[in-house]
């Protein structure tokens, strides 16, 4: 004989009653409100805030000054009321001299990659070795960048003269016939110049250079010397490709302290000697025809012009070389190389 045994209570939990709406039909299921997170964004203005500030204070307002003051023929005093619209932008790029200064900045910004860049990669190859006075040899390399762009150029000047050290110790050496007028001869002073700043920025390229190197993991060249791959060969497959973005960031200095430039080329060839030599800027341009000449608006008009063109080419390196590095570091709103 069995027992009938009573049904034991079941230990699944019931499912929800989906919210009806007034017609009994289903209705969207009731969200809480996220929580205001008043604190994170209070954080977040007390740090960025200052530095906003700052910024818009000492680069956004001068900027737009800047334009305003270029539509206007002013000579610095008083506020601006000749308005003259767009007269001096045409009146630059009229200007010979202008266009020479322009494509100086621009080969000046072309022999710098060319120059520093394989150099500087070298003397890091160098200094990479476990060799002796590796740590003198570095800092001997960097002292010129840290040293005042005003002594520089003083200590240059004087010697480049036609009876300064360069010249005298040809003299000596009996190379009588490489002697030269370092910086009044056209053909040469451009080159004279990137000497100058190839001397003088070589040691933050070959810094940069290094740290990159140092970041490469020693595992990679331990297998490829396990492959049997020379010394060349594998600085040149595993060492330059690695060294991509260090490179990349550098160029990008460069270029912008290219276009810049004006503190070598001020101090070392004067206010006026630069247009004859071959050796001007678009700074050496602003400061004699706006500064000295006292042509303020015409001055604050080529530098909006200068901020246009750094500006753009900015923005193209950004677009064209900088955005594999950026988005490899970057993730966006979409959730992008995020883990799921």
């Amino acid at each position: 004989m069995t027992d009938i045994q009573a049904p034991r209570p079941t230990t699944s939990v019931p499912e929800r009653i989906a919210p009806t709406g007034v017609d009994g039909s289903p209705s969207a299921p009731v969200r809480r409100k996220p929580r205001a997170d008043w604190r994170k964004r209070g954080e977040i203005a007390l740090l960025s805030g200052p530095a906003l500030l700052v910024f818009v204070g000492f680069v956004i307002f001068p900027v737009a000054m800047a334009a305003f003051y270029g539509f206007f023929k002013w000579n610095g005093f008083g506020w601006p009321t000749e308005f003259v619209g767009l007269d001096n932008y045409v009146l630059m790029w009229q200007d010979e001299t202008f266009r020479a200064a322009v494509g100086h900045n621009f080969f000046i910004v072309v022999a710098s990659l060319v120059l520093q860049g394989p150099i500087a990669i070298l003397f890091a190859l160098l200094l990479n070795q476990k060799i002796r006075g590796r740590s003198i040899i570095r800092v001997l390399i960097f002292v010129p960048y840290v040293i005042s762009e005003v002594v520089v150029g003083t200590g240059w000047s004087l010697m480049l003269q036609d009876t300064g050290a360069v010249n005298s110790l040809l003299e000596k050496w009996g190379l009588e016939g490489l002697q030269q007028s370092w910086l009044a001869d056209p053909s040469i002073a451009m080159w004279t110049l990137m000497i100058v700043i190839t001397w003088k920025y070589i040691g933050f390229a070959v810094i940069l250079m290094l740290a990159g190197m140092q970041s490469i993991p020693e595992e990679l060249y331990e297998a490829a010397a396990i492959d049997g791959a020379g010394f060349w060969k594998t600085q040149w497959s595993i060492t330059l490709p690695l060294l991509g973005p260090t490179i990349r960031i550098w160029a990008f200095l460069s270029i912008i302290g290219s276009l810049q430039l004006f503190d070598l080329v001020n101090i070392i060839w004067g206010q006026y000697i630069a247009a004859t030599a071959g050796t001007s800027t678009m700074a050496t341009y602003m400061y004699q025809n706006g500064h000295l000449a006292g042509s303020y608006g015409y001055g604050n008009a080529v530098a909006v012009m200068l901020f246009l063109i750094s500006l753009t080419v900015a923005l193209i390196y950004q677009r064209f070389v900088l955005r594999r590095d950026t988005e490899g570091a970057l993730t966006g709103a979409s959730g992008k190389g995020r883990k799921r």
